[in-house]
């Protein structure tokens, strides 16, 4: 049997920000890295230029193998772990063996949701959530002339525009009433509407599958309104779910994800979460919540590795803040931090459109809470530190909501050294 003294689960951000904390404080304890991708670690984020082709599978390594070399850690790539022995610290892989660890990492990701769609199991679909799932979405492009794309999130708008790009008819069917109603309010999601439309792209807003037929060599997709689509490609990209399978029995504390506290320790003595599978302390309530974005698994695989190698710089985990950017047809949408007013308080100090053009900011207390944008210059990475850190923007109030791209650089150069 294998041992380490550190196993980590999980190969992308959150799993190597923890190997490189764990590193800086403990250069020589024996690291592992297992991952159930037959591949080098990658980004999530390059999977629709890897469908678009812009980016060839072979560039997207975050790390190669040699870079493991150096660092002295093994790395076990196509193996899934099936199983934790909580009481014992070992890990049995999909392979059949077994791994003994001192500290355990998960890292595990999310996986796509399927919906409860009548026959949907029994009809040719793809997901986008894997490396290898991008080069097969790639492969089937030219080949598509009519496709349909279940849901309007991020993953679901991006494949429509590559589909799109390649020449084919699309349409996204979405049960909210807007495209990205998880990022934008309903101004900011019509203005990236109306843009889909102008490229021939359909949408279905408000309207929900009932059911997949096959239909030739084509995939029958009818709505609960009646509608019918025939398609030779069918995406579904309804949502991710955290990948915890294998915990069953371990003594793990789950809710919708792995539950952590503010070190990412889970509830079990000497595992750890972070990333797409952890359920963390949210900024703004500090409820419990999966927070699924790069800046938030590379913060918390840091939290987590620190924690793991017992580093006494290590910091609590100040809450999570979702933060996005999305590009489409040129153009480019941000959202950082909560819009939702109503729950978390504050006022929109500045709200304007124009049909190509969207601002919304967010305060409380001077305090920036959400800053929402589409086509508007502003660099989305400081304003999620100017959240976290919880600056006082009162002497610089009006300044900001004038332009908050140079005052919050200002804020940074002084402050931030």
């Amino acid at each position: 049997m294998q041992e380490t003294q550190y196993l980590i689960v999980g190969a992308s951000h959150a799993a190597l920000s923890a190997l490189q904390a764990i590193r800086m404080q403990d250069a020589e304890g024996s690291i592992t890295v297992v991952t159930r991708d037959d591949a080098l670690p990658y980004s999530p984020t390059v999977l629709p230029y890897v469908v678009s082709g812009r980016l060839a599978p072979e560039r997207v390594a975050l790390k190669d193998g040699a870079w493991f070399e150096q660092n002295k850690v093994g790395f076990i790539r196509g193996a899934a772990v099936t199983a934790v022995d909580a009481a014992a610290k070992r890990a049995k892989l999909s392979s059949g063996e077994e791994i003994a660890y001192a500290k355990l990492l998960l890292a595990t990701g999310a996986a796509p949701l399927l919906p409860p769609i009548s026959g949907l199991k029994d009809v040719r679909f793809h997901v986008l959530r894997t490396l290898d799932d991008a080069v097969g979405l790639h492969a089937a492009l030219p080949q598509t002339k009519q496709a349909v794309v279940l849901g309007a999130g991020l993953v679901g708008m991006h494949a429509a525009e590559n589909l799109a790009k390649a020449g084919a008819q699309v349409t996204v069917v979405e049960m909210q009433p807007r495209v990205l109603a998880g990022y934008f309010d309903a101004e900011a999601s019509a203005i990236i509407e109306a843009a889909f439309a102008a490229k021939g792209i359909k949408l279905m807003l408000g309207a929900k599958v009932s059911r997949c037929d096959t239909a030739g060599k084509a995939v029958r997709v009818t709505t609960d309104g009646g509608a019918t689509l025939d398609a030779d490609l069918l995406l579904v990209a309804a949502g991710v779910a955290p990948v915890t399978d294998y915990l069953a029995g371990s003594g793990v504390d789950i809710d919708r994800g792995i539950l952590v506290d503010d070190s990412m320790r889970s509830s079990v003595d000497g595992i750890w979460a972070a990333g797409d599978v952890a359920q963390a302390k949210g900024f703004y309530d500090g409820k419990k919540t999966l927070n699924g974005i790069l800046p938030e698994a590379v913060e918390q695989g840091r939290i987590a590795g620190m924690a793991m190698a017992g580093d006494p710089a290590a910091k609590p985990y100040p809450g999570g803040v979702p933060l996005n950017t999305y590009t489409f047809f040129g153009q480019q949408a941000v959202s950082v931090g909560s819009q939702e007013v109503d729950k978390i308080g504050g006022e929109v100090v500045r709200k304007e459109a124009d049909a190509k053009h969207y601002l919304k900011i967010v305060m409380q207390d001077n305090r920036l809470t959400g800053i929402f944008g589409i086509n508007v210059p502003f660099d989305p990475g400081v304003m999620w530190e100017l959240i976290l850190r919880r600056i006082d923007l009162s002497s610089v109030r009006e300044a900001f909501i004038a332009d908050p791209q140079k005052t919050a650089r200002g804020i940074m150069s002084r402050t931030w050294r």
